[in-house]
């Protein structure tokens, strides 16, 4: 589950999700590298990916991207919540610098948007050196939100 939730997704990640698949719109998940990475409480302020990466926060270009087309949405009546979950995802024979996160962000139009136009939802914690072995990100509820009455 993620570690943050980025201010501009609160409330819409349920939305977001989905409308993933239909259309061009994906999910995107972005390695984060751990050199240059800015605090939490940074970047959960940042509202478009082009903004995320503006600072001396640095993506992980070696590994690459993944887009993610399908989402599960599960609304749980019984448990007061609802739940976002997406299949497991790896990186073929990952190299490159270490990583200290990985960004979960929503795309509108994977054909012709742009970083400003993806918006950062999820920040999830993952320690990586890649060493040339593929790497699974095991992913269960990448997002859970509930309420109490």
């Amino acid at each position: 589950m993620a570690n943050i939730v980025l201010n501009i997704a609160l409330g819409y990640l349920k939305r977001y999700a989905e409308q993933v698949g239909t259309g061009n719109a994906a999910l995107i998940l972005v390695p984060i590298e751990t050199s240059g990475l800015e605090a939490d409480s940074v970047l959960r302020d940042k509202d478009d990916l082009a903004a995320f990466l503006s600072g001396t926060t640095n993506e992980q270009t070696t590994m690459g991207r993944k887009t993610v087309t399908a989402c599960t949405v599960t609304v749980d009546d019984t448990n007061d919540r609802v739940a976002l979950d997406i299949a497991d995802q790896t990186w073929t024979a990952a190299t490159g610098n270490a990583i200290s996160k990985v960004l979960i962000c929503f795309d509108p139009d994977t054909t012709t948007g742009t970083d400003s136009s993806i918006v950062p939802l999820t920040l999830h914690d993952v320690a990586l050196t890649p060493d040339g072995n593929n790497f699974t990100l095991t992913i269960t509820d990448f997002f859970r939100a509930s309420s109490t009455a």
